[in-house]
């Protein structure tokens, strides 16, 4: 049995306009990496982090990474020790599941070294119990569904978990600009309405069931018309300097649509071919730097594959 891996997990667009805590997608980078290297003595130690300036704890009890191996390991009842080591690539508050992607490479990476006891969508349940520490106990299982899983999915429930891979047809290219900004996904939920129109809620209906179709069939212009959300982007966008700008700014250079990833900053937009996706990031960047803020642009197809081992 090989004594050490290193994986990566990618980092994940979730909400994806109108698909509030439902809809995600992995994009190929930024993403984490973690060392893992089963020892003799047991219990779980993390024994290295970098890229957290110090913030994350190495407590497995009260890290993502180590919450989530703890319940793998229980259910496992596994007798060896193991060791990590947390390479974060992915910055915190960004809105691309930094928490998710962490907890996320802890279980994949037992799951490779052991030979695979469990199915990705049987890793889910225990990814899961990692959010749990960044979401007050309420997780979200979009981010970690789509890091673990790759490609389009939807959460179809959390409780039963049940989380449903979409066979996206269009050939679309993900834009993601992000700016040096953190936004604490606990704090934009807590100024979201507890109630909504039923109005709102049929647009909103209507917009999941049409992207959900035109990705499926490749229809551009369904899927243009489906990203709108006229309940969570209301609110959060306020929260993000120059959103309208930026948003404008994207569709004016040719983006099917552009919306908040996840709960911000980051922002997100599609396009149908790379040279459309450059000049749609280069127009993005350009109203944040008029305003002074740096940024980082990514630009991906949707990530299949998800997590893998790296060297």
């Amino acid at each position: 049995m090989k004594k050490t891996i290193k994986v990566f997990a990618p980092a994940s667009v979730t909400n994806v306009s109108c698909g509030f805590d439902i809809m995600g997608f992995a994009i190929d980078y930024p993403g984490d990496e973690l060392k893992l290297t089963i020892k003799e003595k047991p219990g779980i130690t993390i024994t290295k982090i970098t890229g957290d300036d110090g913030r994350l704890p190495l407590d497995p009890k009260k890290n993502t990474a180590g919450v989530s191996l703890i319940s793998m390991v229980d259910r496992l009842k596994y007798e060896k020790g193991i060791d990590i080591e947390i390479y974060k690539k992915i910055s915190f508050g960004s809105g691309l599941g930094s928490s998710a992607s962490s907890a996320v490479a802890s279980v994949f990476a037992l799951n490779e070294i052991l030979e695979k006891p469990f199915t990705r969508k049987e890793l889910l349940s225990f990814a899961l119990e990692g959010e749990k520490l960044t979401c007050g106990g309420s997780p979200h299982a979009d981010n970690v569904s789509a890091c673990l899983m790759g490609g389009f999915i939807i959460v179809r429930s959390i409780d039963p978990l049940d989380v449903v891979p979409i066979d996206v047809a269009a050939d679309l290219y993900s834009i993601i600009i992000h700016p040096h900004l953190e936004i604490s996904t606990a704090d934009t939920r807590k100024i979201l309405r507890s109630n909504i129109l039923l109005a709102d809620a049929t647009i909103q209906w209507g917009n999941v069931a049409g992207l959900v179709a035109g990705l499926m069939s490749g229809d551009y212009d369904l899927i243009s018309r489906s990203l709108q959300d006229v309940i969570i982007e209301p609110i959060r966008g306020i929260l993000i300097p120059g959103f309208n700008d930026i948003k404008n700014s994207a569709t004016n250079a040719g983006a099917l649509g552009c919306s908040i990833s996840g709960s911000g900053p980051s922002v997100f937009a599609f396009s149908k071919t790379k040279p459309e996706a450059n000049n749609i990031g280069k127009a993005m960047k350009k109203v944040l730097s008029e305003l002074d803020i740096d940024s980082d642009i990514y630009i991906s197809k949707i990530n299949k594959q998800g997590p893998r081992i790296i060297k």
